[in-house]
């Protein structure tokens, strides 16, 4: 995009500090991060509203836990779908002007699930409703990209915290009207509080454009130091799905608590609805605050420390949620899955668009969000076989899968 439609990173000048101009950009970057944070809670707050009335939406179409999982496949097809197509839209139109699209979408489509009466066609609208959701993470991520670099600060978790606590804030609004409401009348509630939310957020992003920020200045090559060529495009694709493997891993945990933490609870504990609805709040809730730590996290350790140390975190604490018997046991081990997640796929998903723009976001998200929507109908399969507790301990697998990925790859992409 040509830089005279981007705003330009604010520069400080010797004498007497920032420029009009500088402070103008300032205030335009401000007013991005404000906007772009708010779409991230609109689609927390909107998926998580979904997922807490999985269980009376699987009872009123009568579809057993295999069944419900092909249901939920339908997210995950219709994300999938739509995820590499959007990184070619924001190329093309601005990914500020795909983030509102999809947003729009999202907070109309999310009131199709419960007028549906069979299991074929929850799985049909949860197509539309993944579209929507597929598209609006790639779009905001890649928002969130352009604007972290013009920042240069890693700011990315803020953004995911944003997400985490919009996922609270479902999650709770769930639990309050799981034993009153309807989950007709609960999910339609959502509809006008996402469009509201995006109305207010779209304006500025479609009045503001996307930031620009200069080249990385590098030092002129002396004999002591020959310059370091760039990785070939060839490496930087591989870069990227290794990114991308690393936000699947860790993504699975996500979909997997938020799509079956209520079930499981139901089904396995034999706790009441209410309850049930608020188990993915202690999740949700450590992930943010885990996420508003990030920054300072990933300037004190680095980022291979963080994926490592939290991948690791993650696998102990789903152990423990998966496989405790009490309910305030689980309810601990999802907040520790929680907070160990909750760098790992920021991290990765800034890495792959770092290095290679809307592109390597779209790239990475596919793989990433392809584990967060897959994962659940994985679960679904697993948990007709083994039951769903053991099905649950391969969240764990997957999270020390992605410390040891992190782990091999610490010194990749740096050039």
């Amino acid at each position: 995009m040509p830089s005279r439609n981007k705003i330009r990173t604010p520069r400080v000048t010797d004498d007497c500090g920032p420029s009009g101009d500088d402070t103008s950009a300032a205030r335009s970057l401000t007013a991005l991060r404000i906007a772009i944070t708010a779409f991230f809670a609109v689609d927390g707050f909107t998926f998580a509203g979904w997922v807490v009335r999985i269980p009376a939406i699987k009872k009123q179409v009568g579809a057993s836990s295999g069944a419900l999982g092909l249901a939920l496949l339908g997210v995950s097809a219709g994300a999938v779908a739509t995820m590499v197509l959007t990184g070619h839209l924001c190329r093309r139109f601005g990914s500020h002007k795909v983030t509102v699209w999809c947003a729009i979408l999202l907070g109309l489509s999310v009131a199709l699930p419960p007028l549906t009466h069979s299991a074929l066609a929850l799985g049909l609208v949860l197509l539309v409703f993944g579209a929507a959701y597929g598209g609006l993470n790639v779009a905001m991520n890649s928002a969130a990209v352009d604007l972290v670099a013009a920042l240069r600060r890693p700011v990315m978790p803020g953004f995911h915290a944003a997400f985490s606590f919009g996922g609270l804030a479902g999650a709770g609004l769930g639990a309050l009207l799981a034993p009153h409401l309807s989950p007709t009348r609960h999910l339609l509630l959502l509809t006008p509080i996402a469009l509201l939310a995006t109305t207010g957020a779209g304006r500025i992003l479609l009045t503001h454009p996307a930031p620009v920020h200069p080249a990385p200045v590098r030092p002129a090559p002396t004999e002591q130091s020959p310059p370091r060529p760039a990785p070939a495009r060839g490496g930087v694709n591989r870069l990227v799905v290794v990114f991308g493997l690393i936000a699947l891993c860790t993504a699975y945990g996500e979909g997997a608590l938020a799509d079956w933490s209520a079930l499981h609870l139901t089904q396995d504990l034999h706790s009441g609805p209410g309850l049930a609805a608020a188990s993915y709040a202690p999740f949700a809730l450590a992930m943010a605050v885990g996420r508003l730590t990030g920054t300072a996290l990933l300037e004190r350790l680095g980022r291979t420390r963080t994926v490592v140390l939290g991948g690791a975190t993650a696998a102990a604490g789903m152990l423990v949620g998966a496989l405790a018997p009490w309910v305030w046991l689980v309810f601990a081990g999802f907040a520790v899955t929680g907070l160990g997640l909750a760098n790992v796929f920021p991290v990765a998903i800034a890495r792959a668009g770092a290095l290679a723009g809307p592109g390597g976001v779209a790239a990475a998200s596919t793989l990433g969000y392809g584990g967060m929507l897959l994962g659940p109908p994985s679960i679904g399969f697993l948990a007709e076989v083994t039951g769903l507790p053991i099905a649950l301990t391969t969240v764990a697998l997957l999270a020390a899968t992605a410390s040891a990925i992190a782990l091999a790859v610490r010194d990749a992409g740096h050039h």
